[in-house]
């Protein structure tokens, strides 16, 4: 019998070599398509994050987002086992290095109100695949109300996701073709 952990890897595996194909370029069609299918109320705060090699670019959408007004937050990796921390961004904001190869704002902390979450593959019922840090399901545990929209080309939408009973549902996907409003079991 196949675990969930090796059913995880698996799809890790076989998203990784889809993702190789994709242009990270398609970030400004997800930002042009997550604008006009779901584009946020003023004063939202909206917490994004800054591309790791290979994932899908979402920093025009990032700065289409500051330019309308929102506060836009990135994550700062803590110790494993934690949750996420946020934290100011705008375009002139210092960043330093992360782990993982992104990079994290030196602004201030604050707390989202949208969540923006990179992903590996996805599913109609707003299940997700993640690195397998768990970091995104701890964040969302500790933020309860706060709107998950997963972020990823759209060709990497699988017909369901191997998830166990920690993993946090997203209420949205957005892609470079379209948002997908996802239908929680």
């Amino acid at each position: 019998m196949i675990t969930l952990d090796e059913r995880k890897a698996q799809a890790r595996k076989t998203a990784l070599a889809i993702r190789a194909a994709c242009d990270p370029a398609l970030g400004n069609r997800l930002a042009e398509r997550f604008l006009a299918d779901m584009p946020p109320p003023p004063g939202v705060a909206i917490s994004g994050f800054w591309p790791m090699p290979g994932e899908i670019d979402i920093r025009p959408l990032l700065h289409a987002l500051h330019a309308r007004g929102n506060a836009v937050l990135l994550p700062e990796t803590p110790p494993r086992g934690q949750p996420l921390i946020f934290r100011h961004w705008t375009p002139d904001t210092l960043m330093r290095q992360e782990r993982f190869g992104t990079f994290r704002p030196e602004g201030e902390i604050g707390t989202p109100d949208w969540l923006l979450i990179p992903l590996l593959a996805f599913d109609r019922a707003g299940a997700r695949l993640g690195y397998g840090g768990g970091y995104y399901d701890r964040t969302l545990a500790h933020l309860p109300g706060v709107t998950a929209i997963g972020c990823a080309y759209a060709a990497l939408e699988v017909d369901a996701v191997p998830t166990g009973d920690y993993d946090a549902r997203l209420d949205a996907v957005a892609t470079d073709a379209g948002v997908i409003m996802c239908e929680r079991p």
